[in-house]
């Protein structure tokens, strides 16, 4: 079972058609696709986050505190039972992410979550029981369920190699689009079907490195006054599902969150 950790700034901006065709024929000069986005093609990335009944965890986020978390398990397509997924705990910190992720078969997952048991594992490393321990951590502090259904189709992008004129592979930029989310029948394997969150024609842009960011990409957007913004998928169909609530007279009957930490985030090294 795979572990991955990152830590990388993340900037976003929402557009339309129009932006997105101009500034991708822009980014093929320093750019390539994805090894994903063959020929150009883009993939379907599906999550379920979970939360607490009250949606503690997207509450908090909405607040914009200085430390936020997600809990999510994501998918590249519709997966099955036997499928590789990824569960993952998203930090973010004064607008640094800290992601953990482990990787196990579907159902391992949804064993994983409901038990909240870790598995045996063979020869475990410092970084697997760390990021294990984590999880645990955040399923037994938060009980979660499986809130929303969210999946999008991506075009990414890395950097080409500097010997090519690039900025290298620690900047990756993706464009997300047919954002769709369903609050009933969560399960991944359940299909990638749900109601659009996004007008048609908009496109959610993510940058996603750990350094400066390139002074061509940075003229670019100084020509074109693009000024980042703030953007969660999660937070805005939150927003849109506690408006309809209301609208229906349904009282959810939550406050102003708490933002707690969980866990202290020590810097996993040599990984």
């Amino acid at each position: 079972m795979a572990i991955e950790v990152f830590k990388r700034e993340e900037i976003k901006y929402l557009m339309d058609t129009e932006r997105y065709e101009h500034i991708t024929n822009f980014l093929h000069t320093y750019m390539n696709y994805d090894e994903y986005n063959r020929g150009g093609k883009f993939y379907t990335i599906a999550n379920i986050y979970y939360d607490t009944p009250d949606n503690h965890i997207i509450r908090t986020s909405v607040a914009k505190p200085k430390y936020k978390e997600k809990l999510r398990l994501r998918a590249y397509g519709v997966p099955e039972l036997d499928t590789k997924v990824y569960l993952e705990i998203k930090k973010k910190y004064r607008g640094i992410v800290y992601k953990r992720r482990i990787t196990l078969k579907l159902h391992e997952a949804y064993e994983f979550i409901q038990t909240r048991e870790i598995p045996v594992l063979e020869n475990p490393k410092y970084v697997q029981q760390q990021v294990y321990k984590e999880l645990q951590h955040a399923l037994n502090y938060y009980k979660p369920i499986p809130a929303l259904y969210l999946a999008y189709d991506r075009i990414a992008y890395f950097g080409k190699d500097p010997s090519e004129g690039g900025p290298g592979r620690d900047l990756r930029i993706s464009f997300d689009f047919n954002v769709r989310t369903r609050r009933e029948d969560t399960g991944l394997e359940k299909g990638d079907h749900g109601e659009q969150l996004l007008q048609e024609g908009q496109y959610v842009m993510e940058l996603k490195g750990g350094g400066t960011l390139p002074r061509w990409l940075l003229d670019y957007f100084a020509e074109h006054g693009m000024k980042r913004g703030s953007f969660s998928k999660y937070g805005t169909e939150y927003k849109r599902y506690l408006t309809r609530q209301r609208e229906a007279g349904i009282d959810i009957g939550v406050g102003q969150p708490e933002t707690k930490t969980i866990i202290q985030m020590p810097e996993i090294v040599g990984v």
